[in-house]
């Protein structure tokens, strides 16, 4: 293979935290067994190992890690992960990105990631009280300052990273005061991830669901707050709108769903078993363990291939959408959050932001 990209999960669910909507916690108690503890050193060699093994000389590796909170698994598991890859890479190129809720991170996490040029995604849900209204420890302790001190020491160290943010149905009510948050925090770039409903039915997270139309009226307002800040010369880089700007210019999305079919992705629990989506790490979606099959084997699998063909399903609304061709029902899973069987908060949202959009991507 020429490149792949790979999620790992070396902590599995586990996670120092106890947010209110976290999304795995919720996968994983929608399987037999919830949490598959540390990655043992057997397991991580046997993955390296068999994927390297079927890379194309000079072909490109990303490693993404995340959980439950990844760094709960220790720095000594990374720093072994990392002497394992460079033994036996040999000409492939490899980079990192590791996803945190920024609590545990020091300064020798964040030497360890600027010397091996992690770029990490740090989740940060806006001003202080909208944070600590969802992300908190056990003890029901908001987190708020323990996070900026992460992003301080990550600044400190000159780690990139980005701030991943969860809009709720709290917080998609306040898109002018997210905004200016990022804008005086300088945070320049930012993915905005819509809060899901529960495989479970669990009530609170139910509740703070993004519907359709909030959707709609947070990304439309976002979008003019985001645009005046770009025609004062300043770029705010947003996953969404980075995405439509490219495919605007001819570019396929970088993020998985935006077209309504999957893309092939390989996300490895603790014990080595490989899935196809973060969404879907549950027993009915495995696709084998890296323990006892190799990385072509595991990507050109029947439990692979049939979860590939199977498609976001459209509603009655996108039939006439002028904007299908660049969405076919969006992500199989997240897709939720912005349609329903008459009204669809996507098509809304381009409706508006394409009246500029197109103009702004010349300039790109």
């Amino acid at each position: 293979m020429q490149s792949a990209s790979f999620l790992i999960k070396p902590a599995s669910s586990s996670c120092n935290l106890r947010c209110s909507y976290c999304f795995y916690f919720d996968v994983s108690n929608n399987r037999e067994q919830d949490n598959y503890g540390i990655m043992d050193e057997t397991t991580m060699n046997a993955m390296i190992e068999r994927i390297f093994a079927d890379m194309d000389e000079n072909g490109k590796v990303t490693f993404g890690f995340q959980g439950g909170e990844p760094t709960v698994a220790g720095l000594d598991y990374f720093k072994r992960f990392i002497t394992k890859v460079n033994e036996v890479k040999g000409s492939c190129t490899v980079s990192y990105a590791l996803q945190t809720n920024g609590t545990l991170l020091d300064d020798e996490w964040c030497e360890f990631f600027h010397e091996n040029k992690f770029l990490l995604g740090v989740s940060l849900d806006g001003y202080e009280t909208n944070m600590n209204k969802f992300r908190y420890d056990a003890q029901k302790k908001g987190v708020y300052y323990r996070v900026l001190n992460g992003i301080k020491l990550l600044r400190k160290h000159q780690v990139d990273f980005n701030i991943l943010c969860v809009i709720t149905k709290s917080l998609a009510q306040h898109p002018k005061a997210l905004f200016n948050y990022f804008k005086e925090n300088k945070f320049d770039y930012v993915q905005l991830i819509p809060c899901l409903p529960s495989l479970n039915n669990d009530e609170e997270m139910n509740r703070e669901a993004l519907t359709p139309e909030l959707y709609a009226s947070f990304f439309g307002q976002f979008y003019d707050c985001w645009l005046k800040h770009l025609r004062n010369g300043h770029y705010l880089s947003v996953n969404l709108f980075d995405n439509l700007i490219g495919m605007i210019n001819g570019h396929a999305p970088y993020q998985c769903g935006l077209l309504g079919n999957c893309s092939p992705q390989s996300v490895v629990e603790a014990d080595g078993s490989v899935y196809p989506c973060d969404f879907f790490v549950t027993e009915d979606r495995k696709l084998g363990n890296f323990k006892e099959m190799g990385l072509v084997e595991l990507i050109k699998s029947e439990p692979s291939q049939a979860f590939l063909k199977v498609r976001a399903e459209e509603k009655a609304v996108c039939q006439s959408c002028q904007f299908r061709n660049i969405c076919h029902g969006g992500c199989k899973r997240q897709n939720v959050c912005f349609l329903s069987d008459d009204y669809c908060g996507y098509q809304h949202f381009l409706g508006y932001a394409m009246q500029t959009l197109p103009q702004i991507a010349k300039m790109f």
